[in-house]
This record gives C-alpha cells, structure tokens and sequence, in this order.
C-alpha cells in the first residue's frame, strides 16, 4: 500500500537588507552596547506627536491604544481623527453608530458596505458629512436612501455601486436632489430608471452638480440631463438602453462638458462623430469595449482622425500617447501621465485626469469581470501597464479598484482556478508585483485586501510565485494574516495556500511563522467565515504534504484545529480542505508520529467517517484519502473500524461507482487500508464490499483498478473471501488485470490474489454445501483455477531471464543480484508491508505441487526482500522465521543474514527450481 500526498493542482533578502540598513542608522547605540539606556516616558510625549502616532493606527489598534490612560483617551476622541471613516470591514449596525456617535461630530467622509450600514448611518449624528461612498448595497431602498439625503444636507457627494441599485427608483433620486442642494458629485450603479422628473429635480435643486456617473442603469432620460448645465463630467457606462440620436444632439448642448464616458455600450460610430462635431466644450471622450465603434475603428481607422481636439480613447487607441496630447500646453511624458504631479498647475488638467482616473478604474475592472473574447491584444499591450499605472493613484477607490482588477483579469476560470500566463506575466514584467507589495504594506486594510488577492491570484503561476517569493512576499503575507481584519486575513491566507504549491516557498512560509499564522485563523474564526478557513485549511493541507512543515503544523495545533474543523463547520469548502490537511499529515507515518497524533485526537476519526457521508463529493474524496492513511497505523486500523468505519466505506464504495476517478481510487484504497486486518477484512466481504471493489477493478483507470486490486489482495487471503469473488465473477476480472494492466503493481497484486485464492485453502469452503451442488461448485472452482494459473504463470516469465538468474543464484555476486534487481523489481512494491502470516504463506506455497504456485511465491518473496524496498529487512527477517526449516541455508555464511541481501540468492536459486 501506498500513501497518497494529496496536493493542490490548482523576499527574505530584502527583508535582510531592510533590517541591516535599520541597524546602520542606529550604529552607533550597537557600539555601546553596555551603555545605560533610558526609558521612554510615552505619557512625555507631546500631544502633536500622539496625534500623528494616533493618525497612523487603524480602528482597532487606535482603541486599544487610546484605552491605555484617559490622557490617550481624550486624545483618541480628538475631532482630526474622526473627519473620515472607513467601516468597510467591520459589522457597522445601529447600536455600533449610536457608540460612535459622540466622536463623529466633525465627521466629513464616510465609507461603508452593505445596505444595512447605510440604514444605521443616522445613528452616527454626523450632520456636517460631505462625502458618502457605499458598495454591497443591493437591497437598499428608497426610503433609507431619502433617510440618508434629509438627515445630511450638506452632503457633496454621493457614491454607491457597483452592486446594482436594484429597489432604488426615480423617487428616491428626487428626495436626493430635493434635499441635497450643494451636491456636487453623484455617482449611482444599477439604477432601474432615472426619469425627466428625478433627472430634472437635479437640474433644478443641485446648481453645483457636476459630475454624474449613472453605471450600468435600465432606462435614463436623455433630454433631461442636457438640463444639467453645471455639469462637467457625464458617464454612462454600461447602460444598454440609451437613445443615441436624442443623446448625441441634446448632450452636445451642455455649456461645460469636459468629458464623457460611453465605455461598454452599443453607441454607433455616427454618434461618437455628432459628439465631437457638435460639442464646443467636449475635450475627452472615453468608449472602452464598446463593440461598434472598435467594428469601425477595424474597417477605417482614420474614422476619427479629425476630432477637432477631442480625444477619443477605445481599446484600439494608444491610451497613454493620446492622454498626452489631449492637453498641447502641459509638457507631459507619456509614461507621467497619470502622475498628478505633471498637471499640478493646470486645474483643469487635473481635475479631467482624476476622473479619468476613476471612470477607466470603473471600466476595466467591469471588462475583466465580463472577460469578452479579443481582449489579449489589448491587456498585454497597454491594459496592464494601465492598471499598474493607476494602482500608484492619489485616489485611494482608484487604487484598490486597480488591485481587484489586476485579481481579476489573469484568471481564465473561476471553478479550476487557472489564470492566463501571459497576462500573469506580464503584470510581473512590468513591475507589478513590488508595486502590489507595496499597497499591501501600506495602512488601510481595504487596500491590503485587494492587494492580497491579486498577489494571491497572481501567485497561481510559478513563476510569478517564484517572484513574489524572491520579493519578500511571504514574509509580507504572513504579517497580513496575522490581521484582526477578516478580509484582509481571508486574501492573506489565499495567497499563502497558492505559493504553498510550489515545493521550494513550503519552507520559507514556516520559516516566516506562516504555519502558525494560519492555524491562528482557525482560532480566530471558527465558525461561519468559509473564506477565511477554507484558504487556512487549504494552505495547511499544502504544507502538510512536506515532512519538515507537517511536523510544524502539529507543533503550532494543527490537528486539534483540523478536527476542529472536521467536526464542527458544516461549510463543504471547509470540511473539504480540513480533511485533505487530515490526509497529508497522516501521510508520514513512517517519518514522524503525525499518523498516531491526528487518530489520537478526539473525534477525529468520526468525523472522518461521518464526512465519507457527505453529500459534496469532495468531501467525501478527502475523508476517504485521510482513512486511506490513517488506516497505516495498526492501533488507527482498529480504531476506525470501531467507529463503524468498515461499513461507511463499504456503503461509500457502492455509491461511487459512477463518481469521479479520484473518489473511487481513495474509497477503494481505505477499504485496502482496512482490509489488512483479519476481522476488517471479513467484516468487509460479509458486508458486500466485494462486488463494487471488482466494479472499480475494471475501471481503465490505473490507479482505481491498481488500488482496487490492491484491496482484492487483501480479501482474498481468508478463504470466504476469495470464495466471494469467484462467485461474483471476481476471476475473469483479476485475470483482465494481470494480463492488460500497464502498471505492473496492479498485475503484481492481481497475479497473488489469484495465488491466495487457488492455493488449496479454498477448497474446503468451496466444497461446503449439499451434495447436489457440491460437484457443480468443484468443476466451477477447478475451471476458475486453471484460468488463474496460465495467467499466473504467463505474468511471472515476463520477468523471467533463466541465464541471468541462474549466475545469480550460484555466485551471489553483487554485480550479479544487482542485475537481477533491476530486471525484475517492482518499484512500487517496495513500499508494501506484509505480515508475518503472509510470509508464511508464501514460504508454505514454496511447497505446493504446483510450480506456478511455488514460482508465483518466489517471485513475491523477491519482491518482498530486494534490497532498496522500503520494507526489505522487515521482510528478510520475517522470511528467516517463517522459513528456518525450508531455508536452512540462507543464514549459512551470511554476514548480512536478516537483509535482503542474505535472502536473495536462494529466493533466485527456488525460482529457477520452480
């Protein structure tokens, strides 16, 4: 048998350099190393200095420290702190507002998620908000919407997407625009319509409107946003149903149109050249993937040549080229585009490139959700280096925006988790994995997140892993999962479990305290958080294939944890990587204890078997895998047949005759496990584990019909069993096996299944029965014997050199045995264990009139004892008990008796005899 690793296929150097260039700025306290050195009265401090230590913190730490003394208190409540808030990734309710309330009276930006967050914002009392941006919020209705325009009047800008808006009508709009008369930016995603009345309500209400961004929305009224005269920057984006004819003429009219974003939507070509005829203000039109006007760019691509100063950006244009030059007056290099500094003395300028910023953010994060065909060109070309551009934003939304597309546009299918090469590459040919490093280090949680998960995403490849790791990425993600942010903890953990594919990152994740970190999570969170766990339990699983890390897992709780897992989450993702980790670690059990440890832990082997019930067939794989290992250790064997393991894989191998490859081979492989005990396997054959594991034999994949010959192996060495499978037709199918099979294991093991069985020990229970059927059963059970023989028989020559064995068997040279070894060996064989009882019996074949039977045996014995085989002097020395009588010259003259060595040449020297 066996063991079987289950894997996932899905900048310490620097840190050095940072840590010495840290030592050389304080050189000179080393060299004085015995000098006194005072303490730091931190309450000393100035309050300037505690404000900016306090500015630095994020909300959790800045709790924690303000908790301190009422000094730091009084500090921590300072109205500088609490102007902008950012409660994306903490449970934000009414009771949570209502405590913050008190500091959040100068309170001027506020960032939020979900739909039940924005209802408890008037709890924070936050009259003076300037600044309200929300995603998640898909159930939001209007009445809280209306509640949140009343409530903060002064409210300048207003942001909500890209989850659609889907309960948000034209009423809510008006309460907006009735309530929000100093509105200056509105930006909403998924509208279902915005009407002439709502639209007209913010011409009317909102003087200093504009910049208006309707994403993705259902019906909007053309004509009435030509009302808005105020407005400078429109985009619509994603909307399917405008009307362009009313659109190209009436939007033309708007006194102060900067720029327009028309990106993902069926415009006609003959409406983007009325745009830039007939606007006097337009400098900028943006239309990204919009599918007609790139048909027309493919057939003219002089067709908006003369744009009389316009900019027409599409994903055929070169973008940072034509960035350039849309402002003739400001010296810009094209690779400076999109730094702010290059148009600092142009307010215009900047004020178009920071929504330039923001809408292609928008735009290209929508393409590489959508990912439509034909878009290679265009992402290896400009599309990447873009997105990297804009991750170096002054604009934080931008930045993070930028991160989760550069997650998103390299993976090719989300169920297999495969990413595209060359887009992978490229990010990291372009220097995109230290700018991802560095977001990640930075501050804000929300950023970290996202940049996590593109480094993650990205780390699928090995050689962007490869490049992450030589970066210091481990160490860095290693940190961020050491984060009391779930989000950002969840993305760490990601990116964790996809290096720890790559043999060469297993270490450097357990030197960095990444083993650690991860069964921490598990703490942390241990219930209804799948993201987090199922990346924690996986990553665990990955480095638990590794004999040093898997000794480290155990050391830092990994098992307790795991069962934890397995027991208790009822989440399938979970349950499924918690067992696979299960399986890994008990895969080493003859390197360390891990096998012993993870079946002495409390409930690990029910739940382990309870799993192999499970209606995810994953699951079901994985559970499987782990008893197949844990079945290695005798006390393991015993144990998980005791809690009814014998039946539940049983009835789990009668299930999975029609399921995937990879469940039939572990299903099969437990009950091989299992079966090596005499009361297993019994209980395995009287409880119809027979006729599915001859099922599987038939299988023409190798390793389910070697595995299930394996477990046939087994059975077959008490006589009721190997009664069972000729009656169930069991002969023909280990006969198709040791003539067809292209592994040799499975031959191996098929040919002394067919041995154990037609060895005579049958007989007696074949013949059992009345006498009228007694001579049926003989002639049955005689023609079956014949088959097995020839077949036997046939499998055992192709291993046969008569010449070669005979030199062996009578010089004993090593030259000689070595030839030998090499012919014949069965490499696999070597990692099989047999017992004392099965020894014996091949030694008693060595005495059977058969020649095939005593050459079968023989050439088993050989397998058994070849040195090199993981278990040849185990066996050597089973074969000196088991045949002190037989082979009373095996010890004569030997210095190595009890090695393989010592046994070889009379096993060769009875072979050529057979």
């Amino acid at each position: 048998m066996t063991r079987r690793v289950r894997r996932r296929t899905c900048r310490e150097r620097e840190g050095r350099a940072v840590r010495s260039s840290s030592r050389a700025g304080t050189a000179g306290v080393e060299d004085e190393e015995d000098a006194p050195v005072a303490e730091l009265d931190w309450k000393a401090l100035p309050d300037d200095t505690m404000l900016q230590l306090f500015s630095r913190l994020n909300y959790r730490d800045r709790a924690s420290m303000a908790a301190a003394c009422r000094a730091w208190r009084a500090l921590g409540s300072s109205p500088c702190l609490w102007s902008e808030l950012d409660l994306r990734a903490h449970r934000c309710d009414r009771e949570v507002a209502s405590s913050l309330a008190e500091r959040c009276g100068s309170l001027r930006r506020l960032r939020l998620r979900g739909h039940e967050a924005v209802e408890a914002v008037p709890g924070l009392r936050a009259r003076g908000l300037r600044e309200v941006v929300a995603d998640g919020c898909r159930g939001l209705t209007d009445a809280t919407l209306a509640v949140l325009a009343a409530r903060h009047e002064d409210l300048e800008r207003l942001q909500i997407g890209p989850d659609p808006l889907e309960r948000i009508s034209s009423d809510a709009l008006r309460q907006v625009a009735l309530c929000c008369s100093r509105l200056r930016r509105l930006r909403l995603s998924g509208l279902r319509e915005a009407d002439a009345g709502a639209v007209g309500a913010l011409a009317r209400y909102c003087p200093l409107l504009e910049d208006v961004a309707f994403l993705d929305c259902g019906t909007i009224d053309e004509a009435a946003l030509a009302g808005i005269h105020s407005l400078r920057f429109l985009s619509v984006a994603g909307c399917r149903s405008l009307k362009w004819a009313t659109a190209s003429t009436s939007w033309t009219q708007l006194p102060s149109l900067i720029a327009i974003d028309i990106s993902r939507t069926d415009v006609p070509p003959n409406a983007v050249s009325r745009f830039i005829s007939n606007s006097k203000t337009l400098k900028l039109i943006c239309a990204l993937n919009c599918i007609s006007v790139e048909e027309e760019l493919v057939q003219d691509p002089s067709v908006f040549r003369n744009t009389k100063g316009k900019l027409v950006l599409t994903v055929k244009s070169h973008i940072f080229k034509s960035i350039a030059a849309m402002f003739p007056r400001v010296d810009v290099k094209e690779h400076e585009v999109f730094n702010q500094c290059s148009w600092r003395h142009n307010d215009i300028a900047g004020d178009t490139m920071t929504w330039l910023e923001w809408i292609l953010s928008q735009s290209l994060l929508r393409i590489a959700e959508s990912n439509p065909q034909g878009m290679d060109e265009f992402w290896l070309q400009q599309g990447t280096t873009l997105l990297l551009r804009l991750l170096k934003s002054s604009q934080e939304d931008v930045q993070e925006r930028a991160a989760t597309a550069l997650a998103t546009f390299v993976v090719m299918d989300d169920e297999s988790a495969n990413v595209d090469p060359a887009r992978s590459e490229a990010v990291m040919l372009n220097g995109g994995i230290r700018m991802l490093l560095d977001l990640a280090r930075c501050s804000r949680e929300s950023a970290q997140s996202e940049a996590a998960k593109a480094i993650a995403n990205l780390s699928v490849n090995t050689k962007v892993a490869k490049a992450v790791a030589d970066e210091g990425g481990i160490t860095i993600l290693t940190s961020l999962a050491k984060s009391m942010n779930r989000l950002v903890a969840e993305e760490a953990a990601g990116g964790l479990w996809n290096l720890s594919v790559g043999e060469d990152h297993k270490a450097a994740i357990a030197v960095s305290g990444g083993i650690k970190a991860l069964v921490d999570l598990i703490y942390r969170w241990p219930a209804g958080t799948d993201g987090v766990l199922e990346r924690a339990a996986g990553a665990l699983a990955n480095l638990a294939a590794d004999d040093k890390c898997s000794l480290e897992v155990a050391k830092a709780g990994g098992v307790h944890a795991l069962v934890t897992l397995a027991r208790s989450c009822k989440l399938e993702g979970v349950l499924e990587q918690a067992a696979r980790a299960l399986a890994n670690l008990a895969a080493h059990g003859d390197n360390n204890d891990n096998n012993a440890a993870v079946g002495q832990e409390a409930g690990a082997l029910e739940a382990l078997v309870q799993l192999t019930g499970s209606q995810n067939e994953g699951v079901r794989q994985e559970a499987a895998g782990a008893l197949w290992n844990l079945s290695f250790d005798d006390r393991n064997r015993e144990a998980i047949a005791a809690v009814g393991g014998v039946e539940a894989l049983v009835s789990l191998v009668q299930q999975c005759l029609n399921g995937s490859e990879g469940l039939q081979e572990r299903a099969a492989g437990a009950l091989w496990g299992l079966s090596v005990s005499e009361a297993n396997s019994i209980a395995i054959g009287q409880g119809g584990g027979v006729a599915p594991l001859l099922t599987l034999a038939r299988s023409e994949v190798e390793d389910v019909h070697e595995t299930a010959a394996g477990a046939l192996w087994n059975l077959a060495f008490y006589s009721g069993n190997a009664l069972r499978i000729v009656e169930e037709g069991g002969v023909p199918v280990l006969v198709s096996i040791c003539s067809t099979s292209g592994s040799k294991m499975a031959r191996f093991m098929s040919a002394l299944a067919l041995a154990y069985m037609f060895d005579g020990r049958m007989d007696e229970v074949a013949l059992v029965g009345t006498s009228s059927d007694s001579s049926s059963k003989s002639a049955n059970v005689e023609g079956a014997r014949r088959i097995a023989f020839k077949h036997i028989e046939t499998f055992v020559l192709t291993f046969s050199d008569p010449q070669m064995f005979s030199v062996a068997a009578s010089s004993s040279a090593p030259a000689a045995l070595s030839q030998v070894a090499e012919v014949v060996f069965i490499h696999e064989a070597g990692h099989l264990r047999c017992s004392g009882a099965e020894i014996g019996r091949f030694v008693a074949m060595l005495r059977n009139p058969s020649p095939i039977l005593r050459a079968c045996a023989a050439f088993a014995l050989l397998q058994f004892t070849i040195p090199g085989g993981r278990h040849a002097v185990h066996h050597a020395g089973l074969l000196q008990k088991a045949g002190a009588g037989t082979w009373s010259t095996i010890s004569q003259g030997r210095q190595h008796e009890c090695t393989g060595e010592g046994v070889l040449p009379s096993i060769l020297q009875q072979w050529r005899l057979c």
